[in-house]
């Protein structure tokens, strides 16, 4: 059975679901396996696709309102008494505005707090820049004992929310808002702090993260009919991040692409950046937010507007692969 979707190549034919989806699904699986299992959400249930877990263990469930410091704070107490508690927000409340509190009461204190950021990147689209949470993965990953994961579709993000609930310690699980395609299987492996390639070359190595990763690959398939042959890495685990597989990307290709849809500065290529330099450099070009806010419009073309689709990908490998 194929890590792959076997029609991915054809994007009209793939389901299109959001990764909220598989997180909302993931979410009441694990509930069923643990009974330690709460959520709080703070006045979105619908949107953040905890309305499934409401429904199937009302018990289980809190609704603190438009208050997010307390919803982490809550969590983290709740946490102390044994619990695995989902906090389910958007990005730019959930860490945009209670960060202090999951640095003091989640991270500090090591608590089974599950940050769940949903509406993340500009793909969030006519909700514009207020909503389009480009920052987070900086603002998370700089924490102390935080897991930060990033799912490239809706069955990874099932996968991701499972496992961060048998992780133990804080963890934030960052969720889109668009119906994004369905490229992998249930039997493409996930583990965190592993990363998979997802296709073999040695010219060029292209680590994505996000529903950003489709682009990555088609891009790939694009660089195979220049010539270029490229490789492409699932860098879902953005902390802990697969060190091994990430440098051995290097020694091989020489060269390096990064893709995300959030900010450069502080993201996952800044992570990646900052492993090789110290382990192995080699010539690095970035796909993010450039140091800007996004605004208003249509997710396909706000992701074109910004530079964050496979043409944009494969002009990096281009020049990446010039300086050599």
């Amino acid at each position: 059975m194929s890590i792959l979707d076997r029609g991915w190549k054809n994007k009209n034919i793939l389901k299109h679901i959001s990764t909220r989806n598989g997180f909302g699904e993931g979410l009441v699986k694990i509930a069923e396996q643990n009974k330690n299992v709460y959520v709080l959400c703070a006045d979105l249930t619908e949107s953040t696709q905890s309305e499934g877990f409401k429904t199937a263990f009302p018990d289980r469930f809190v609704q603190i309102g438009v208050s997010e410091q307390s919803l982490c704070a809550i969590g983290a107490g709740m946490c102390l008494a044994g619990k695995t508690v989902f906090l389910s927000s958007y990005a730019a409340f959930s860490p945009g505005r209670n960060w202090e509190q999951i640095r003091t009461t989640a991270c500090l204190q090591k608590q089974n707090v599950k940050i769940v950021g949903s509406h993340a990147g500009v793909s969030v689209g006519p909700d514009g820049a207020t909503h389009q949470m480009t920052e987070d993965i900086a603002l998370m990953r700089v924490l102390p004992n935080m897991t930060v994961l990033v799912p490239c579709d809706a069955i990874e993000a099932q996968k991701i929310t499972i496992a961060s609930a048998k992780k133990k310690g804080p963890v934030y699980i960052r969720l889109d808002r668009s119906k994004t395609p369905v490229f992998t299987t249930k039997a493409t492996p996930f583990a965190i702090g592993k990363a998979q390639t997802l296709r073999k070359g040695n010219n060029v190595a292209i680590i994505g993260c996000g529903p950003i990763l489709y682009e990555c690959l088609m891009a790939a398939e694009e660089l195979s009919k220049l010539g270029i042959e490229a490789r492409v890495i699932n860098n879902a685990s953005v902390k802990p991040m697969d060190e091994a597989t990430i440098i051995k990307s290097a020694r091989e290709c020489g060269a390096i692409v990064t893709a995300e849809d959030a900010q450069i500065a502080g993201g996952m290529g800044s992570a990646v950046c900052e492993l090789l330099a110290e382990a192995y450099p080699v010539p690095i070009e970035r796909i993010g937010m450039q140091d800007e806010f996004g605004q208003s419009g249509n997710a396909e073309q706000l992701l074109e507007h910004y530079k964050l689709t496979a043409p944009w990908i494969i002009k990096a490998a281009q020049k990446v692969i010039k300086r050599k």
